[in-house]
């Protein structure tokens, strides 16, 4: 079955950006940075589902493709 980007809550995201190599960082509120290995920062509320447009744009600037996140998921 293919998984889709739809339904992934934040500390989940923040999970897989950390095994592609992020360390997390504190943001403000229920949000977490997370500074990736080519030097982006993602920020991402941890607190609830993750809207499709705010994960797709984490994802590229990570430098991962969808598939690659959704297998570190």
């Amino acid at each position: 079955m293919k998984r889709s980007l739809r339904g992934i809550k934040g500390r989940d995201a923040v999970k897989a950006f950390v095994r592609a190599g992020g360390k997390v960082r504190k943001g403000k509120g229920d949000h977490i940075n997370i500074k990736m290995p080519n030097g982006q920062l993602i920020t991402i509320p941890v607190s609830k589902e993750l809207k499709i447009g705010l994960l797709k744009n984490g994802i590229k600037r990570a430098g991962l493709t969808e598939e690659e996140f959704l297998k570190l998921l």
